[in-house]
């Protein structure tokens, strides 16, 4: 199959997304600390923008012919994020979440994107310039908020 490579990325991104939502939840539900009101919301705003994507990207593996991956142990043993790690504090949270976003967003430039344009997929292309976009808000909101720290 010739657009082997970008369903591998494509699962491989999902992975990471699934790792992400875990991840979200997790700081959504034990964040604490005196911007608890603040970051309860946005954390549940990202996951609830991450479970779209998810879809998204799983529609567009099964769109160009491929199978998305649908276990957890997949998603584990695929992605390139290590579960939350992090303590529940503000500060070490939302680094983690620079440090992860920034990643995938690297991961899109650097393989999706062009996987995607050597197979000439524009609606996947698209799709991951899309989604970089949506990343390069969160990590660019996230520095303003840790400029206060």
């Amino acid at each position: 199959m010739d657009n082997q490579k970008l369903i591998n990325f494509l699962n491989q991104l999902l992975s990471n997304y699934f790792v992400m939502y875990v991840k979200l939840h997790r700081y959504h539900w034990f964040i604490q600390g005196k911007h608890f009101f603040q970051l309860h919301e946005i954390f549940e705003d990202m996951y609830t923008m991450a479970a779209k994507d998810i879809d998204e990207l799983a529609e567009r593996v099964l769109m160009i012919d491929g199978k998305p991956l649908a276990t957890m142990a997949k998603y584990l043993k695929e992605s390139t994020l290590e579960e939350a790690t992090a303590d529940d504090k503000e500060d070490e949270i939302t680094a983690q979440l620079v440090e992860d976003y920034s990643q995938i967003i690297n991961e899109i430039k650097q393989e999706g994107i062009p996987y995607a344009a050597d197979q000439k997929d524009e609606p996947t292309v698209d799709l991951l310039v899309t989604l970089q976009g949506k990343l390069e808000k969160y990590v660019w909101m996230l520095y303003a908020y840790r400029a206060y720290e």
